[in-house]
C-alpha cells in the first residue's frame, strides 16, 4: 500500500518534476531577490509565498498541461516563434503565481490516478 505522500507529491515522474521545479525555482529566486533587495524592509510573507509556489509549481503545471492536452488533443499548431515564447512565458508565470491555488487540484488528481494504478 502506497502512502498518501507517494501517491500525491511523488506522483509525477522524476524528469517531469525536476524540469518544472527548476523553472519554478528560477522564477521564485528572482522574486525572492527582488523582495530582499533594495533599501526597504524585506516582505517575509512574500518570500514564504514564493517558496511554497516553488514547491507547488510542478503540480500546477501538471494541471495546466492536463487541461490543455484534453482540449487540444493530438492537434498541432504552428505559431511564430516570438508569439509562442511570449505565450509560454505568460503561462509559466500564471501557473507559478497561482500554484498555491491550482496545485491542490493536481495533487488530488495524482492521488486518484495513482490509487487506481496501485489497485490494478
Amino acid at each position: 500500500m502506497h502512502s498518501l505522500f507517494a501517491k500525491t507529491f511523488g506522483g509525477l515522474s522524476g524528469p517531469v518534476y525536476l524540469r518544472h521545479f527548476l523553472f519554478g525555482a528560477v522564477i521564485g529566486a528572482l522574486l525572492i531577490a527582488v523582495a530582499l533587495g533594495g533599501n526597504h524592509k524585506p516582505n517575509y510573507g512574500f518570500i514564504v509565498f514564493a517558496l511554497i509556489n516553488i514547491v507547488l509549481y510542478p503540480y500546477a503545471r501538471f494541471v495546466y498541461e492536463s487541461v490543455v492536452g484534453y482540449i487540444v488533443g493530438n492537434n498541432q499548431f504552428y505559431w511564430e516563434t516570438g508569439v509562442f515564447l511570449w505565450a509560454k512565458c505568460c503561462t509559466i508565470l500564471l501557473c507559478f503565481m497561482f500554484a498555491i491555488l491550482v496545485a491542490p487540484v493536481g495533487l488530488i488528481c495524482l492521488f486518484f490516478r495513482n490509487s487506481k494504478r496501485s489497485a490494478m
